[in-house]
This record gives C-alpha cells, structure tokens and sequence, in this order.
C-alpha cells in the first residue's frame, strides 16, 4: 500500500506512523517550575541527538508542564525507564492539573541534581541532568507551525546506580528498557545482542 501523509487516507483502523517509527525511547522528563512545584512526565518522542557535545531532545504535543517548567527555569533531567519502572512511568502520564506532584502520585522519590535544580527519580537506573540550548517549535512545508514543542538539552551530569554496571558497561539485560511502539504497544529491549561493523 502507499498513501499521501496530506490527505492521511491510509484506509486502517489507526494511523501507522508512530507503528513505524519505533520503537522510540521514552524521555521521563523530570522539571521544577519557577515556584517550587515538581513535574514528571514521559515522552515518546525522544531521543539522544549528538554525542559530541552530548546533547537530547524531547518533543511536546502542546505547550504541556514541562515545556512551561522548562521555559521558566531552562533546566530538565531524563530519567531511563526500565521494565520495573514501567507501570510508574505509566502512572505519571495522567492528566493532573499543573502543580500536582506525578513523583507522589506515582509513588517515586525526587532527588536532587547536582548540577541543575530539576529533579530526578531516585530509582532509576540512570538519569540525565539537561541544560536547555535550543526551544522551537517546528514547521511544515507550507511554513506553518506546529503544535509541537521542542526541547534540546545538552547533558551537563549522569547518573547511574552501581547495581547497572557490569564489566564496565551500562548493563541492557538487567536494566531492560522499555520502548514505545505504536498505539497502546510498548516493548522490552532486555533481549539484548551484539553486531559488529564490517571492516573493508
């Protein structure tokens, strides 16, 4: 099959982009807004986007806590979501008015940055601290603007427990990230294999 992304008539019962795209690391962003309250909320669209210097981004469909924590305070944490966390990632997706604490509501605890004021979550097996260096929101072909935020933080600290490093290494199989996929779908990356590049 092929279809147009204008008119969007792929003729299935749900829209198979985000299906494709995957599956897509979460981005549990963690931010302080100006007066004191603390926000967590997961992210699908998200990724790392250079490694020199380090630097993710994160996209918001709207102007959601994060986005406005982030604008006021120009810091965040991305926390890394493992298969047991997975069911309080979930739970600090909910829809809570702006200043409810989704670490209480879910049961988390926040830990203090050392390098930014944003919080990040004390389970975890690992977590980003995240100076913001680019906010936009992005455009179309016709020169519209989206409703999309995007966040672009470069990682000034990392964080892991000693528990996820085995033989010098950030250990998959015990950590087991959590994926998104399309629709309701997510996926554990714990089934974990090595390739290597070719040499010509």
């Amino acid at each position: 099959m092929f279809y147009e992304t204008g008119q969007n008539a792929h003729g299935l019962a749900h829209d198979p982009f985000k299906a494709i795209v995957s599956p897509r690391p979460i981005g549990w962003i963690g931010s302080r807004a100006a007066d004191g309250s603390l926000n967590l909320a997961p992210y699908s669209f998200f990724n790392a986007i250079s490694d020199t210097p380090k630097l993710v981004m994160f996209s918001s469909s709207g102007r959601k806590d994060s986005v406005r924590n982030i604008e006021e305070t120009g810091e965040f944490t991305a926390n890394f979501v493992s298969h047991d966390l997975k069911d309080a990632m979930n739970m600090t997706s909910a829809p809570v008015p702006h200043g409810e604490n989704e670490f209480a509501l879910a049961g988390l605890t926040p830990a203090e940055g050392r390098l930014v004021r944003a919080p990040f979550v004390a389970e975890a097996y690992a977590a980003l601290e995240c100076k913001v260096t680019e906010m936009f929101r992005p455009k179309a072909l016709d020169g519209s603007v989206s409703d999309s935020h995007v966040v672009i933080g470069q990682v000034v600290g990392i964080h892991i427990r000693e528990e996820a490093i085995r033989e010098g290494r950030f250990d998959m199989a015990k950590v087991r990230p959590i994926g998104r996929m399309g629709y309701m779908d997510y996926c554990d990356a714990g089934d974990v294999f090595e390739m290597f590049r070719p040499k010509r």
